[in-house]
């Protein structure tokens, strides 16, 4: 998914460096939300319901969320099982599952869609690892942007008078201590999903 960059609101719209910290910090927890999002959807050797979050089932004509027309259940580390609130998408539901392109192969019995995950081969552990990489990087080019436009937000209101050269010193250091301390969350967030795809059995 591409990391939109989102233009923070005009330097005129805060009125002290308090509003510009809180800002920022909002914008950077959105990024890491977004990541956490995003990893969940990457396949690790174990079943997690996550994985199905992306998936869409037509229901009376209209591509609904997987999880609005069943329940998940993760009864086996390898097995993830769907039960449909209505039998009769439980067609659909295995249609949805198969042609998603997470390399699953569902089957049904006429109640529930059994869903096995299949160990992962190094080369695919490999793909996810570069894949997971990629995603860790756009978010932290996200959480680069917020900083940039914090920044320039200082500068603008210290041009402008609003504040002190005091004051937009210590305020660049708080953006920055803060930018560092996401990254570290981004980095620590991808390597514990790194050693899930390569390590698990």
């Amino acid at each position: 998914m591409k990391q939109e960059h989102q233009p923070a609101p005009a330097a005129a719209a805060f009125k002290n460096v308090k509003e510009v910290e809180a800002n920022a910090r909002t914008r950077m927890d959105k990024v890491l939300t977004e990541l956490q999002n995003e990893m969940a959807h990457i396949r690790t050797g174990r079943a997690s319901i996550g994985l199905l979050d992306s998936i869409r089932v037509e229901s009376y004509g209209t591509p609904v969320p997987l999880n609005q027309v069943a329940q998940l259940h993760v009864p086996e580390p390898a097995m993830i099982t769907v039960q449909p609130w209505d039998a009769s998408t439980i067609g659909a539901i295995e249609k949805a599952i198969r042609s998603a392109d997470l390399g699953l192969n569902p089957s049904n019995d006429g109640k529930i869609v059994r869903v096995p995950i299949p160990p992962l081969t190094q080369e695919r552990r490999r793909d996810l690892a570069k894949k997971l990489s990629h995603i860790a990087e756009e978010r932290r080019v996200g959480l680069r942007n917020v900083r940039r436009d914090a920044n320039d937000q200082l500068k603008k209101m210290l041009k402008d008078k609003l504040i002190s050269e005091d004051d937009e010193r210590q305020a660049l250091d708080a953006i920055q201590k803060l930018t560092d301390a996401q990254i570290g969350k981004i980095d620590q967030a991808a390597k514990a999903k790194e050693k899930e795809i390569l390590e698990f059995k």
